[in-house]
């Protein structure tokens, strides 16, 4: 039986923070994945997603300036740039495996499952550690109907050889927004559906309605209150069959994806077998990130029950807890920052702090700002139609409790608004800088 002083479940941003970190102050590490080593965001999610997206954006950026000195629109190539993409992914897990192993990490390519408090069957290996971190991140929500297997996944959308002509998406969240649009601006025919009678639930309502109207101008079929119930495989196509109404619906599609959700990928792992509490959102952990009920186990990223956003920085961060903690003691407490969030659509979507419907719920004085900013030099200049923020600000003391942005460059300019949440910084002062223009974060006085 092997012996490790710390073994790392998972090989995303967290495990990788835990893994190198607790090395490097000498410790024995060892780590298993029985996927490929990079996790989520690297091989499966936001990196590829970007990489895919910047295609779309030079396109859509045209699109806005055909007639206005741009004669013609260029169209996506999606087996080029899925060539493009490809070639960020494919370097990463051998890149992370050779710093594993010039660490002196052993690494396994294998699933993992606990046998005791201490102990663990990593293949066809029994280890033993002091220390677990569990951070196997999460995977798509089983789609508990008929049919429900037929559904593809975000990383099957993301390796497509070829774009089918039509797509379904079931669940109306970031995922299902973000590809929908890639999708659509490559000239596919494209429907999401949606159970809730508003879309993005997390972000708020008022900035999501823009983003809703946008996402239907641009030909995308976005149906709200609708249940699916089945999914049928046909000679050439599928069936997605719901309720809406009370009546049933039928759509006909080349493709169905889940974007249903993404629950922890912690309910294989035997978590019961080394006394781990955890709930459906993921390990119940402490201020330590330290289950709850076994102290020789820590969870982090998406597989803990924490305040943290499923966001890959917050991972990184709660990484660098973890490890601190294990290499130290309990010392250090999980102190959240304001964690800004973006759907990255075109236009795009972008939060930090609380939305109105969160300072209203806190009893909070507060005051809001919400307007449209098409009007502006910034949104004329690059024929933005959809071009608008909400900003709640505290009155009592006059800083910003929340700001929701969508338009061009919001993933950017909301990281300053993340900044003053962050720093406590009052609105005058926000409003007495001296802006870089013509920028769009120079709009940002404007906005408070």
């Amino acid at each position: 039986m092997k012996k490790y002083d710390v073994f790392v479940i998972g090989s995303g941003m967290s495990g990788m923070t835990v893994a190198n970190k607790c090395a490097s102050k000498g410790l024995k590490v060892g780590i298993t994945d029985e996927l490929p080593y990079g996790g989520t965001c690297a091989l499966r999610g936001c990196d590829p997603k970007k990489v895919i997206i910047g295609a779309t954006e030079v396109r859509d950026f045209a699109q806005r300036l055909k007639g206005n000195g741009i004669d013609t629109v260029p169209e996506v190539n999606w087996e080029d740039i899925m060539a493009f993409k490809q070639s960020f992914v494919d370097a990463m897990p051998p890149k992370i495996e050779k710093g594993y192993k010039n660490k002196d990490i052993d690494t396994y390519h294998t699933s993992a499952k606990f046998l005791s408090d201490n102990t663990l069957q990593v293949g066809d290996e029994v280890i033993e550690a002091d220390k677990f971190l569990i951070a196997t991140g999460a995977k798509p929500r089983v789609l508990d109907f008929e049919g429900g297997n037929l559904a593809l996944s975000s990383t099957d959308f993301l390796n497509l050889e070829e774009l089918p002509s039509s797509l379904l998406f079931i669940g109306g969240g970031y995922i299902a927004f973000e590809f929908a649009h890639i999708a659509a601006r490559a000239g596919a025919d494209v429907t999401i559906l949606h159970r809730g009678d508003h879309p993005l639930e997390n972000f708020d309502r008022d900035i999501v309605k823009h983003l809703v109207h946008a996402t239907r101008k641009l030909g995308i079929k976005l149906v709200l209150e609708t249940e699916v119930s089945k999914i049928e495989k046909k000679e050439d196509h599928y069936v997605v069959t719901g309720k809406s109404n009370g009546k049933e619906v039928n759509y006909r599609t080349d493709s169905v994806f889940n974007s249903a959700g993404r629950p922890p990928a912690i309910f294989d792992l035997d978590l019961e077998k080394a006394g781990i509490s955890f709930s459906k959102k993921g390990i119940t952990v402490n201020e330590y990130l330290q289950s709850t009920s076994n102290p020789n186990i820590y969870a982090a990223g998406d597989s803990a029950d924490s305040r943290g956003l499923p966001l890959t920085p917050v991972a990184v961060m709660e990484g660098h807890i973890v490890a601190s903690n294990i290499i130290n003691g309990n010392k250090k407490k999980v102190n959240y920052p304001p964690m800004p969030s973006v759907v990255f659509t075109l236009p795009t979507l972008a939060s930090v702090g609380l939305t109105e419907a969160e300072a209203k719920s806190k009893q909070i004085e507060y005051q809001v700002n919400y307007n449209h900013a098409e009007s502006w030099f910034n949104a004329k200049r690059l024929n933005v139609k959809e071009y608008a923020y909400k900003t709640i600000i505290n009155k009592e003391n006059q800083t910003i409790l929340g700001a929701h942005l969508i338009g061009p460059n919001a993933e950017e300019t909301i990281n300053l608004f993340a900044m003053a949440i962050k720093t406590k910084m009052k609105i005058n002062e926000l409003r007495t800088m001296i802006f870089t223009y013509p920028t769009l974060s120079s709009d940002i006085p404007h906005m408070l």
